[in-house]
């Protein structure tokens, strides 16, 4: 029973992000009170402007593997956060492409975080071990990193987050991303300073 509640609540508080915020032409909102939060998903292989963008939140969580992972451990670096789950059909084409994608940049500097959500911990090791993921998985069976980024709307799975050399929040991708629209991004990111 416990789980179900957890699932119904993040649902609805996914639903209310996105209906909360559906208005706008730019990916990000910021209200008067300087938070912030994104209206929409941002195009498949474009990036959010840089004057545009903002700080990411202080997204923290316990590593599936064990430990702890803070994105402010990789500031300096472009950062891929993808969240998924193992029974999502789509997250499982897209992370052994993404596993790909990592392991042929990351000498460039660019890293790659998965983040579980609404998944058993015992299905999301099975997962992770099954594709052959090497980029570190945090286990977030609630989503709450998708609030600590800055109110990601997680209209379903997969989805991802892409976090500049600066920590802001450099696009916001709603269902899976082909390897060439995530490399067309890594190589423009990369360039930056």
């Amino acid at each position: 029973m416990g789980r179900g509640i957890r699932l119904l609540a993040a649902t609805v508080l996914a639903t209310v992000a996105l209906t909360a915020c559906a208005g706008g032409k730019d990916a990000v909102d910021q209200n008067a009170n300087g938070s912030f939060g994104y209206v929409q998903a941002t195009a498949k292989g474009t990036v959010i402007e840089a004057g545009k963008r903002k700080l990411a939140g202080p997204v923290k969580g316990t590593l599936l593997a064990g430990g702890d992972y803070r994105l402010s451990t990789d500031k300096g670096k472009v950062v891929v956060l993808n969240f998924f789950a193992s029974w999502c059909g789509p997250c499982a084409n897209e992370s052994p492409q993404f596993e790909a994608v990592y392991r042929k940049r990351k000498a460039e500097g660019v890293t790659f975080v998965g983040l579980d959500v609404n998944d058993r911990k015992d299905a999301a090791a099975a997962f992770v071990r099954d594709k052959g993921l090497s980029f570190p998985v945090v286990y977030d069976e609630i989503g709450k990193t998708a609030l600590q980024i800055g109110n990601v709307p997680l209209a379903g799975l997969p989805d991802t987050v892409i976090v500049d050399r600066q920590g802001r929040v450099a696009a916001v991708y709603v269902g899976p991303v082909l390897p060439k629209d995530l490399n067309q991004v890594l190589d423009e990111l990369s360039k930056e300073a």
